[in-house]
């Protein structure tokens, strides 16, 4: 049948065909279908049971096997060591004393001073290392990297000598001295300056009042480092001079004192050559992995870390170092860098706070190690809680921890089980309300203006990145159930939500538009419809929340009227509207709300929305619907706009004919007896109807079946029997296409659970209308479907819409009431 108007008999045509292919693709189950109990798994909420990429091996255990093979050298060079100093003072020294010659007992002397200095050496330059890792604007210092550069060493260290003295004090004594970051460009904002500290930096220590480079802590490493080599170097030499020459003196006959003094100075000094040798040989191992083969820059690139990271692998490196030698030599492989970043973000040092969010960030971020990081985030709640705390940090100078903390925690909240620990730590949801700061706010604390003015004070500080996060944090807790509650009795967070709904018209308009003032936007969308679909009690109480917020229902009117060039802001916000229609006082509001019906009814004609955009259309004519349902109101406020003419074109667009059947049906149902005349208008589709009752099926037949009974309503019975001869169609077969329904669902269905009913309405109304009708259908066996009917009735059949599986809307009349109806007229005439 071609589409468009008949001028013949001036009713709407239907084209079955095109309808029936088209009659699912209203979307999948809407308000108007119970959904399933069973939740649906989402590939982002990273469900431990879902697919995970292949086991990465850690690309740290490279280090800590480094830290292994040097500590095993360092100890058996203590070991030799302490070996010889027993030897040299207990054998040597202590039996020999008087008969060694003159050069043996300076040399003996003058080796065991040596290596004394160089095993003091040794034991505290790690930990003077150690500490020139602890602040970030000192960790590139190191060992390894002073042979790289003696020569600058030199100059720098005489210049320094000269500095004057009042530089000295300004620069070292001052405690609060605040310095600069001169990786500015790496570390972001953190090389601003720091905020004041009551505490000194372990790098920045002054050990006298003058001299500032030499006497600075952070100096000190390469000081020791260079005592070692020069006392290892001449421990080998003054060894070697004598192993070679073995020039001890002569033994005379009878001498019992001096017989086994050759063989005692030839094992001391083989001592002091191995350990010094051993020593040299780590040193050079050092030097070899650390600085040719560039160790460190490897480990640093493999696990990602950036520019920026070998400030943690190398604070990481000399912890694992320490590990192994203070300790068994196998401490240091228990380590690991997620753990190291877990410690770190504890400290209560700021450097110690940043390596540790730096290094849980980027592994987080890391496809290869996300699952693991996360898996051990997720089970620690320390951890978890101390990333909450960050969250509260509004110091400028602290933006990167608590930047890094919210992208961490937004992770974090991908996993179902996560998102659980994260709500229920107490004040989490206050700690991510702090992340949402506008420059446009409704009701603003005086705390809150303190706050403001503080990080206002610093002009690049990140808030649209906060605010993306903090929206994102909330947008996966808001998955579960239990934790929209939560947001919900948050105080004052749902208005900072809402606050986002809002955007200009110029920016909606605006093709040059930032992406990220749009993200904002449909970030706080995506998160308010979630937060209004939610069912039960919760879902009832977030609803009146919601809509009693006077800016909701007035910010998304603005998109829906500006927002042509975003059409996904534009569904979002429809589907908000739709769910909030759940709620009798909120479909007042909506409907109540200048323009907010027109602008919906401007979305669900527009011929200018592309095709696949359409989904747009079709969430329009659902939230239409939703309007009309059991509101008298907002009936009366449709037909005023003069849509009525609209709607009954609107059947024969397979787009838009089961919402534009759920629009007129409710129109019919609830506008009341004082619009009949306006709605005779209805009756022009009644071709139309009938012909989708007979060829149609599923949910396109359910609503042509449901307009049916009351469209039909409208016609005399002169005027029904001129449809039936213009149709072609028979009532005595819409009468067997009744009863093919009702046996074809003799149990309720879930897709369709009004069929029944409306299948029933109509057959009332053909009874009423022409009693011939009642032979026809006791012919049919009408009653006994009926009786089937009534063994199978179930409450999905009982309501107009639904709120996941619970049944709102409960139909004025029973099924039950219509059966006896149905029978009664079978009987009466």
């Amino acid at each position: 049948m071609d589409r468009g108007v008949s001028e013949e008999d001036g009713s709407i045509r239907l084209p079955v065909d095109e309808l029936r292919r088209v009659s699912e693709t209203n979307g999948s189950a809407t308000i108007f279908e119970p959904q399933s109990g069973i939740e649906k798994r989402d590939s982002s909420t990273g469900n431990s049971d879902s697919p995970t990429s292949p086991a990465v091996p850690a690309p740290e255990k490279k280090l800590t096997l480094f830290a292994l093979r040097l500590a095993i050298f360092e100890k058996a060079a203590t070991c030799l060591g302490t070996l010889g100093f027993i030897w040299a003072t207990v054998v040597l020294l202590g039996g020999f004393a008087i008969t060694l010659d003159n050069t043996d007992f300076w040399f003996i002397t003058i080796i065991l001073l040596i290596e004394g200095t160089r095993i003091y050496s040794r034991s505290h330059e790690l930990e003077w290392q150690h500490q020139a890792t602890w602040s970030i604007t000192d960790a590139g210092i190191n060992s390894f990297r002073a042979l790289r550069s003696s020569s600058h060493f030199i100059i720098e260290t005489a210049k320094a000598l000269f500095r004057p003295i009042t530089r000295v004090r300004n620069q070292s004594l001052h405690t609060r001295e605040i310095r600069k970051n001169p990786d500015e460009a790496i570390s972001g904002s953190w090389g601003v300056q720091r905020k004041l500290t009551r505490t000194w930096t372990s790098s920045d220590v002054p050990i006298l009042p003058y001299a500032q480079w030499f006497f600075l802590s952070r100096n000190v490493s390469r000081l020791l480092y260079w005592l070692q080599l020069a006392s290892a170097s001449a421990c080998v030499v003054l060894s070697l001079m004598k192993l070679i020459k073995r020039n001890y003196g002569e033994v005379e006959k009878g001498d019992a004192d001096k017989r086994n003094r050759q063989s005692a100075l030839n094992i001391f000094y083989s001592l002091a050559l191995a350990e010094a040798l051993l020593f040299l040989m780590e040193r050079a191992y050092w030097q070899w992995k650390a600085g040719y083969c560039k160790l460190l820059e490897e480990v640093s690139e493999e696990c990602d870390l950036g520019l920026s990271g070998m400030v943690s692998i190398r604070r990481f490196f000399y912890d694992a170092y320490s590990r192994c030698l203070e300790g068994s030599i196998f401490d240091g492989l228990k380590m690991n860098m997620v753990t190291f970043a877990m410690d770190l973000l504890a400290s209560n040092s700021p450097d110690e706070q940043l390596i540790g969010a730096r290094i849980l960030r980027q592994f987080v971020m890391n496809p290869q190690f996300s699952d693991d990081t996360l898996q051990n985030i997720g089970t620690n709640i320390s951890v978890i809680d101390r990333l909450v705390e960050v969250l509260n940090w509004k110091d400028p100078q602290e933006e990167e921890i608590r930047r890094s903390a919210a992208e961490i925690l937004s992770k974090l909240a991908g996993k179902k089980q996560n998102s659980l620990r994260v709500a229920g730590i107490p004040g989490a949801l206050e700690s991510i309300s702090s992340l949402l700061q506008t420059s446009r706010s409704y009701s603003t604390t005086a705390d809150e203006i303190g706050e403001k003015t503080i990080i206002c004070d610093h002009a690049h500080y990140g808030f649209w990145t906060f605010n993306h996060l903090g929206l994102l944090i909330l947008k996966k807790l808001a998955r579960d159930h239990d934790n929209r509650g939560k947001i919900g009795n948050t105080r004052g967070l749902l208005p900072k939500i809402i606050d986002f709904t809002h955007v200009e018209e110029r920016l909606l308009k605006d093709e040059n538009v930032t992406p990220s003032q749009i993200l904002t936007v449909k970030r706080s969308l995506q998160l308010v419809k979630i937060l209004a679909s939610t069912t039960g009690a919760t879902g009832t109480n977030l609803r009146r929340e919601i809509s009693e917020i006077v800016f909701t229902i007035s910010n998304i009117r603005d998109i829906l009227r500006h927002g042509e060039k975003h059409p996904n802001l534009q569904k979002l916000s429809i589907e908000i509207l739709t769910s909030l229609a759940l709620e009798e006082d909120a479909t007042e509001r909506i409907g109540g709300t200048g323009g907010v019906l027109k602008e919906l009814f401007n979305i669900f004609f527009s011929q200018r929305i592309p095709e696949n955009q359409n989904h747009v259309r079709v969430a329009a004519g659902d939230a239409l619907a939703m309007m009309a349902l059991e509101s008298r109101r907002n009936c009366l406020r449709i037909l005023k706009l003069r849509v009525l003419e609209r709607l009954v074109g609107a059947l024969e667009v397979p787009l838009l004919s089961v919402n534009a059947a759920r629009i007129l049906r409710n129109l019919c149902t609830y506008s009341g007896v004082d619009c009949f005349d306006q709605l005779k208008g209805v009756a022009a589709a009644a071709p139309t109807v009938l012909e989708a009752v007979m060829s149609g099926e599923n949910k396109l037949q359910e609503v042509m079946v449901g307009l049916a009974a009351e469209a039909f309503k409208f016609m005399s019975s002169q005027e029904s029997n001129i449809m039936f001869e213009r149709t072609g169609i028979k009532e005595a077969e819409l009468a067997n296409k009744i009863l093919h329904i009702l046996k074809k669902y003799e149990n309720p269905s879930v897709k369709v659970p009004r069929i029944r009913r409306f299948s029933i309405e109509l057959a009332i109304w053909m009874m009423r209308n022409n009693t011939a009708n009642v032979r026809t259908f006791k012919d049919l066996g009408l009653e006994k479907e009926l009786e089937a009917v009534l063994e199978s009735t179930a409450e999905v059949e009982s309501f107009n819409i639904f709120s996941g599986t619970y049944g709102l809307s409960r139909h004025s009349t029973t099924i039950h009431s219509l059966v006896e109806t149905a029978v009664q007229l079978l009987e009466d005439r």
